[in-house]
């Protein structure tokens, strides 16, 4: 017979668990930052995860919601000729979709990325969420290379600690391109691109085993102005011009074709039929916002695997919801 204490102890394990798995499977929080709100060590979320879905005091099932995701993603992959989508529900107000792509994105990246295999990287939050969200592996001899250049002022969305953290998290060895995201001039990124340690780096990504893309939107709504990576009058230059966004440092607009502008000549980046060459690209990106560089992305050829929300696919669908 169970004691009073006994008890107690249970109801109390019982409400912690309950915590943890509504803020991880219904508000899309990360491992850490749930840990940090509850005061528990990160280990102690993975393992209350693991035994919540292993005991069944979690159970996964097909709602109205998911079903409604899945007919997207077959007509996403039908439309545009994609290997795989993957949409998932439009967050909650106040949560950022790109803490709940960047989490599909994560899990994709786990479940997919062989051992021995290369992982390439671009910047942002959807992919510093993914980072996140990655389940951490030991001794599999993965490779990340961080396919751009690095920002001067450190944000969320690093380059270098975006790299860093998947490099941490798959115990793998890192690859950074030592140059920044933009050049001054042409010539600079001329002469940056020819050095060694950023050629060597740069060249490894037509032999990626898979590259993980997000789309840098020109919208108002586009964080690229929000994080000073860009100016303003850049940004208008950008939109005149006819670019709707860019992918891994290439400005493209809405047919997927390559925009000439000043600062596409100073962008450190690699080559973008080097970027086509690689064995499974895999965009991540939500947001209705997004839907015209995640389609300049299709067309253009660097997306296999398109990971969204409801809202872009709605909008890339030419519906609304």
């Amino acid at each position: 017979m169970k004691s009073e204490s006994e008890s107690e102890g249970q109801r109390e394990d019982s409400a912690i668990a309950a915590r943890v798995c509504w803020s991880y499977f219904k508000e899309g929080q990360t491992q850490e930052a749930i840990a940090q709100r509850l005061g528990l060590t990160r280990k102690r979320v993975i393992r209350i995860l693991n035994d919540a879905r292993s005991s069944g005091f979690v159970q996964i099932t097909i709602n109205d919601p998911i079903g409604a995701c899945a007919e997207l993603e077959a007509r996403l992959q039908s439309a545009f000729g994609l290997r795989r989508a993957i949409v998932v529900p439009v967050p909650p107000a106040g949560l950022d979709v790109r803490a709940v792509v960047g989490a599909a994105a994560g899990q994709y990246v786990s479940t997919h990325l062989a051992a021995g295999a290369s992982l390439g990287i671009t910047w942002g939050g959807t992919i510093n969420a993914a980072a996140q969200n990655v389940r951490n592996r030991r001794g599999q001899g993965n490779t990340v290379v961080l396919l751009c250049g690095g920002l001067a002022r450190s944000t969320a969305i690093n380059p270098y600690d975006n790299a860093a953290m998947f490099a941490r998290a798959l115990d793998a060895t890192c690859y950074y391109v030592t140059a920044p995201m933009f050049a001054d001039t042409a010539d600079l990124r001329k002469l940056l691109m020819a050095s060694d340690p950023v050629r060597e780096v740069l060249q490894k990504t037509r032999r990626l085993d898979m590259a993980l893309l997000s789309a840098v939107d020109l919208s108002r709504e586009s964080h690229a102005l929000e994080y000073g990576v860009i100016s303003r009058d850049t940004w208008r230059s950008l939109r005149t011009a006819g670019a709707v966004g860019d992918i891994c440092g290439h400005y493209l607009d809405t047919k997927g074709a390559l925009v000439d502008h000043p600062i596409a000549r100073r962008t450190v980046n690699p080559p973008l039929a080097d970027l086509q060459a690689v064995k499974e690209l895999v965009l991540a990106a939500g947001g209705a916002h997004k839907a015209p560089i995640i389609r300049g992305a299709i067309r253009a050829k660097l997306c296999h695997i398109l990971i969204t929300d409801e809202a872009a696919a709605a909008a890339l669908l030419g519906t609304t919801r």
